[in-house]
């Protein structure tokens, strides 16, 4: 039973992947067709936007759809293939965007914004557990102490 349930939804899961791709948009290459699919689990529908193309059934990811199996049947290799596709619609296009150029700062801004929250925190704290020991530290002057002694007396 656990074979059969394990069986059914992997079959789900490829059919579900499979939707919105349709039969005409297929090459009838089986390289080419499972490259397209490759390049297509990384490419982002400009509508949906976290669709891959092959997963959303909108016109502009069957447009994308097309023109990366034009593009294959060309001759272009994969990499040029996404090349093409982000000088036309930008990096955006991509699901998992670069790490170089302007976008490092994108990359790297989490991570800093964190490390310097914790420095904040940790230069907050002990500041103000410097100010509470000299604060507790600091003793009564002979007048106050009178003043207190009569406060708790009465």
């Amino acid at each position: 039973m656990k074979t059969f349930l394990t069986a059914f939804m992997l079959w789900i899961s490829l059919a579900v992947s499979a939707v919105a791709v349709e039969p005409n948009e297929m090459l009838d290459d089986p390289v080419l067709e499972e490259r397209a699919r490759e390049i297509s689990k990384g490419l982002r529908c400009m509508q949906c936007q976290n669709e891959t193309i092959d997963e959303s059934n909108a016109d502009i990811a069957r447009d994308l759809r097309l023109a990366v199996r034009e593009r294959l049947v060309a001759g272009d290799t994969d990499e040029e293939t996404v090349a093409y596709i982000v000088d036309r619609y930008g990096e955006f296009a991509l699901l998992k965007p670069t790490v170089g150029g302007a976008n490092l700062v994108l990359w790297l801004a989490g991570p800093l914004m964190l490390l310097l929250a914790l420095a904040v925190g940790v230069a907050f704290v002990r500041r103000s557990s410097k100010s509470d020991s000299a604060a507790t530290q600091a003793e009564l002057s002979r007048e106050e102490q009178d003043r207190l002694d009569d406060i708790l007396d009465n």
